[in-house]
């Protein structure tokens, strides 16, 4: 009998289900969030793996989702038939901070975030790298704590805390039980207040920094061709420079310009405080008031940047640097976050690029002329904030003819424009888009992300009930539309990776 077959079903009272098995291929693992609850934790001793799950499992139900052949995409399409909306409340305080909230009991755990709109998009040249050296200063301990203790307390409570930068917000979060909410928002307030920003941790973080930008740009394949394609396609806007900061800039900057940058985006005006899991909206609101009320606010920072100017014209740059194989980036300006242009682009990156049957796939790979093909923009909410890029690449397999490769990249380019996808392209493009967007809202931590990171980017919060109903309404006539609206050549800037031995490249010296 199939080893799939071979499971027992365990219940722990009315709200939790152990589901024993030989083994359970991840996507199947995946579709007990919809087909019986939400995974809690995955064990393996020798050959047996236990699954445990809340809420229980309906027998026919797990028979259905054991049975060899079956489709995780097809049971998202029949499962999910209703709207998915998650009733966030808000609250303001006097200061300026707002703060969202969004019961939910179904564990005793809750996921604490603050959002700060201070990323990429809020540098200038001489300190660009700014917001994400804040990311790493902020662990380096407050008039309260030492460096790292903020993490080891949380750790010691039975949480996780981390944050991440991008090119329009930083965000901070814990994921931790719900009885210790209170501890990690006034460990939060406490650093947001009484930050340790000195020469000793500013110069200890710019060494972790340049390091991590060696090794996640400088020592990647095509990190440093991503840097030059954004710089070659924005002219004006900050998204020219990467998040991690020119090298140059991260070795000039001053305690000066870490002091100011901290006063006037790290101030509680600027900041949105997300709170999801066991706690009631009103006393998540009170621990709110009663931890950074007291804060003070700070002017409005200003955003410096115009607006970029409407490209006129093919640009192109031939990047030569030590690799395997040529490789072709090419950046098309799209809008932003908000604009509805958005979702049609998005379904179009998915019938282009997503998974072995789409069409770069089938065209390039399969047949063996490219390593890979991908369009990408993105993914709600990590959509830019302003007009961002489409990025279209493709590197050559070795016996490849990299003109020709991107002729033939255009060729495709150009029949999306030309001729509507066909249906079963649109709803297979719809079934990834959605069952991805639905799957990550199972947890607590990222629906707050979705409702923290579309207040900062969007300026409402409530998009995370809009995706999936957004998602079913896209046309093949839109997905049309917009590829001739973007997906031209007047507003294409390209990028074409030559590769190099490394005696030539010694003669530029070392990258950075």
């Amino acid at each position: 009998m199939n080893a799939l077959l071979e499971a027992k079903r365990v219940e722990y009272g009315s709200d939790c289900t152990l589901l024993i098995s030989h083994r359970v291929p991840r996507e199947r693992r995946e579709s007990l969030l919809w087909l019986g609850g939400s995974l809690i934790q995955a064990e393996h001793f020798g050959s047996i793996f236990c699954y445990f799950f809340t809420r229980g499992l309906e027998k026919d139900k797990m028979s259905t989702l054991l049975t060899p052949g079956y489709r995780l995409q097809d049971a998202m399409a029949r499962t999910v038939s209703k709207k998915v909306t998650f009733d966030f409340q808000e609250h303001k305080l006097a200061n300026g901070l707002d703060a969202l909230a969004l019961y939910d009991p179904s564990l005793p755990v809750v996921s604490l975030q603050i959002h700060f709109a201070a990323g990429a998009r809020n540098e200038r040249p001489g300190i660009t790298g700014i917001s994400h050296l804040f990311e790493h200063m902020m662990f380096r301990g407050s008039s309260e704590l030492g460096p790292e203790e903020f993490s080891k307390i949380i750790q010691a409570n039975g949480g996780h805390t981390n944050a991440f930068t991008t090119t329009d917000n930083t965000s901070y979060y814990e994921n931790l039980p719900a009885g210790k909410l209170e501890l990690a928002m006034h460990l939060e307030a406490e650093r947001l207040e009484n930050l340790k920003i000195t020469e000793d941790n500013l110069a200890t973080e710019r060494k972790v920094v340049r390091s991590e930008r060696k090794y996640r740009t400088v020592n990647s394949p095509f990190g440093l061709i991503m840097e030059e394609l954004f710089a070659t396609a924005f002219h004006i806007h900050p998204y020219r420079w990467p998040v991690v900061g020119w090298d140059q800039d991260l070795r000039s900057l001053t305690l000066e310009d870490c002091l100011e940058y901290y006063r006037i985006h790290y101030a509680p005006n600027n900041a949105v405080v997300v709170i999801v899991g066991e706690v009631k909206p009103d006393h998540a609101f009170s621990l709110v008031e009663k931890h950074f009320g007291h804060l003070s606010s700070q002017p409005e920072p200003a955003f410096i940047h115009g607006e970029e100017l409407p490209q006129r014209g093919e640009r192109r740059v031939l990047y030569k640097k030590v690799a395997q194989s040529p490789a072709v980036f090419a950046g098309f300006h799209i809008p932003g976050i908000a604009n509805p242009d958005i979702f049609p682009l998005l379904l179009l990156t998915s019938v282009l690029s997503h998974g072995r049957s789409s069409r770069f796939y089938r065209k390039f790979v399969k047949t063996g002329r490219a390593v890979e093909a991908e369009a990408d923009l993105g993914s709600p909410p990590f959509l830019t904030m302003d007009p961002g890029l489409l990025v279209i690449s493709v590197t050559a397999s070795p016996q490849e003819d990299i003109n020709r490769l991107e002729r033939d990249l255009w060729k495709e380019i150009h029949l999306v424009q030309s001729h509507p996808v066909e249906v079963a392209e649109l709803e297979k493009g719809k079934k990834k888009l959605r069952s991805s967007y639905l799957m990550s809202l199972q947890t607590h931590f990222y629906r707050g992300i979705m409702a923290g990171i579309y207040r900062i980017r969007a300026g409402d919060f409530r998009w995370i009930n809009r995706v999936d109903s957004t998602y079913q309404a896209v046309t093949a006539q839109d997905i049309m539309d917009v590829a001739r609206r973007y997906l031209n050549e007047d507003n294409r800037s390209v990028v074409r990776l030559v590769p190099v031995p490394p005696e030539e490249s010694q003669k530029w010296g070392e990258y950075e």
